[in-house]
């Protein structure tokens, strides 16, 4: 466990982390502090105005023109023959709890120095915290539902967790306020992205956990449930830390002023 970024990986797989933690303690809890404040007034229900728009073959033409004139990268979209369209969607990944991936250790063989029909991999578990901030291109086609959205995003990053324990969301700021929608599986992403514009103030896609209720600890494994607690406890121990830091703080304040 980092002290100044928390980024949290398992012990065997330290030695291959490499990261820029050399900023200042507290700048990634300030950050997090102002997304927590703008997406408190959030309106998950109030439908998008791109939302049911419907466009005929002339008009996603014409859409697309002006999507790729308003671009800075060659991001752009292409009109297919069938009357398709490929474009690539940019999703930023906000996940509180850690994910799983698989780790392989190679098992060798009896005679050493010399591989066999023996050596096989033992196929084990690892849990981590993505970094802060981690933002994931994804090049798709019209018809790509936001389920296979989620499925292409965790092949992407080895991620074996169910996928039905994650969403996709739609984020737009509009006069000062933050609005998130949970996108339905059978959701087009491109198509919103098309409508909406490249604008990432106007529509940004994020990847978050399914909150769609109580929580089912019989989906996690017991290594799992093992590594949340470990993991809760950690967190549980480093708030305690910055709340007495922060009382500390202002003891001595006071007593100066004293």
């Amino acid at each position: 466990l980092s002290p100044d970024c928390s980024f949290t990986c398992h012990y065997r797989c330290r030695a291959l982390v490499r990261l820029d933690c050399s900023g200042p303690p507290g700048t990634g809890d300030e950050d997090d502090g102002t997304e927590q404040a703008l997406e408190k007034d959030t309106n998950v229900d109030e439908p998008s105005e791109w939302e049911k728009t419907e466009l005929d073959q002339a008009q996603v033409e014409q859409r697309i023109k002006e999507y790729n004139s308003q671009i800075n990268s060659n991001l752009f979209m292409s009109l297919n023959k069938d009357g398709s369209y490929t474009g690539f969607i940019k999703v930023h990944l906000k996940l509180v709890r850690p994910v799983s991936v698989p780790a392989t250790k190679r098992v060798p063989s009896v005679q050493a120095g010399r591989p066999g029909p023996r050596t096989q991999g033992v196929k084990r578990r690892t849990s981590f915290y993505l970094p802060k901030g981690t933002v994931k291109h994804l090049h798709i086609f019209s018809h790509t539902r936001a389920s296979e959205v989620i499925d292409a995003l965790l092949r992407k990053f080895t991620v074996v967790d169910n996928p039905r324990k994650f969403a996709l969301f739609e984020r737009s700021e509009k006069d000062e306020q933050v609005y998130l929608r949970k996108l339905a599986d059978e959701e087009q992403p491109l198509r919103l992205r098309l409508l909406a514009g490249p604008s990432e103030k106007v529509l940004s896609f994020v990847l978050k956990e399914n909150e769609t209720g109580e929580v089912n600890w019989d989906a996690f494994t017991l290594p799992e449930l093992h590594n949340f607690l470990r993991i809760l406890q950690r967190e549980e121990e480093e708030h305690l830390r910055r709340l007495r830091h922060r009382y500390a703080h202002c003891r001595q304040k006071m007593q100066e002023a004293l």
